[in-house]
């Protein structure tokens, strides 16, 4: 059951399109708190606000931020949407994003080729960016964020920068995801808009922030992977399994080949293609492997100036993450060039 608390906004630490960073007095356990201004409104100093503190005092990853309900200092809020596409549906904070399919209602139903890179934690989405813009810089990159995990795009520090950079050339929201260039009711059509309106040459498709798991086979998001890979497939598109995998994660199931990659390769249909780190995956019968040049993440992620890190972690304590990331990129833009 959730928790609600009221404070009082005492900082904007940062603000951009979507998101206000605040801090808070008068809520236990932590002053940090985010302010979602799509679905709530802005904020300012001195405004008493209404939070949700529950993940924050239950002590879960969400980096200590409690979020903004409700603004107290206004008796109403009305910002239109573009139509009548509901996201967060049938919740008290609903919102008419909108849906780009009602735009481009003709769209071709193939991908055309396009290779598409499934991730299972947002982390990943970074490292397959880099690699594939340092190799290939040319290429236009189209990343479709998942419901799987968080739900507004702003949240995502990660593509904020990459989307800044020219690192990713355009976002689709797909589900109840909101707030990319794009907004999309499913996976598979968000695929479409990226690749023929925004002319993506390579999809990305991944969660954002805040991978959802229970430590069972089955009981977590990232094997929502599976049917994005079939989905590419089935599409016209080229399946790209970005691995997960760790030399520096200590728990056991994700050591090695994570047992959610497992997982995922015992769920689809497909074959994707993958490169061989670890090398055992190429003996995988589920698999198509793509061999790729010498991977060095640090010095990829490093030569751009990008700090990413996985559940704490970055390139230097977990290169096998790291590393396979990066090869799923390497891997999709040898499927663009060598078709």
């Amino acid at each position: 059951m959730p928790t609600f608390r009221t404070g009082e906004v005492i900082e904007i630490l940062s603000e951009r399109p979507g998101l206000q960073r605040i801090r808070v007095a008068g809520v236990p356990r932590g002053d940090r708190a985010y302010c979602l201004t799509a679905v709530v409104g802005s904020v300012a100093p001195g405004d008493r606000v209404v939070l949700n503190t529950t993940a924050v005092e239950l002590g879960l990853g969400t980096g200590g931020w409690h979020v903004v309900h409700w603004n107290l200092s206004r008796t109403e809020l009305v910002q239109p949407g573009p139509d009548h596409v509901m996201k967060v549906r049938y919740t008290s904070v609903q919102i008419d994003a909108g849906t780009d399919e009602l735009r481009f209602p003709d769209l071709p139903e193939s991908l055309t080729g396009a290779p598409v890179v499934a991730c299972m934690v947002h982390s990943q989405v970074g490292v397959v960016a880099a690699a594939i813009k340092r190799s290939a810089p040319h290429l236009r990159i189209g990343y479709v964020m998942t419901d799987g995990a968080a739900l507004p795009l702003a949240l995502s520090d990660l593509v904020a920068e990459l989307h800044a950079r020219s690192l990713i050339d355009t976002t689709v929201t797909a589900g109840h995801a909101f707030g990319g260039d794009l907004e999309a009711v499913t996976v598979p059509s968000g695929m479409l808009l990226a690749r023929h309106v925004a002319e993506a040459d390579v999809l990305i498709v991944g969660m954002g922030p805040g991978v959802v798991g229970t430590g069972t086979k089955f009981g977590t998001s990232a094997i929502e992977a599976a049917a994005i890979l079939d989905a590419a497939e089935v599409m016209g598109g080229e399946p790209v399994l970005c691995v997960r995998a760790s030399s520096g994660d200590p728990r056991p199931r994700h050591q090695g080949v994570s047992h959610h990659t497992a997982t995922v390769l015992d769920l689809a249909g497909c074959r994707p293609w993958v490169a061989p780190i670890p090398p055992e995956l190429a003996s995988s019968n589920r698999v198509r492997v793509r061999p790729v040049g010498p991977i060095d993440a640090v010095a990829l992620l490093t030569g751009l100036g990008l700090t990413i890190q996985t559940m704490g972690r970055g390139p230097g304590d977990d290169p096998l993450f790291f590393d396979a990331a990066a090869a799923a990129g390497l891997v999709a833009v040898d499927l663009v060039e060598h078709p």
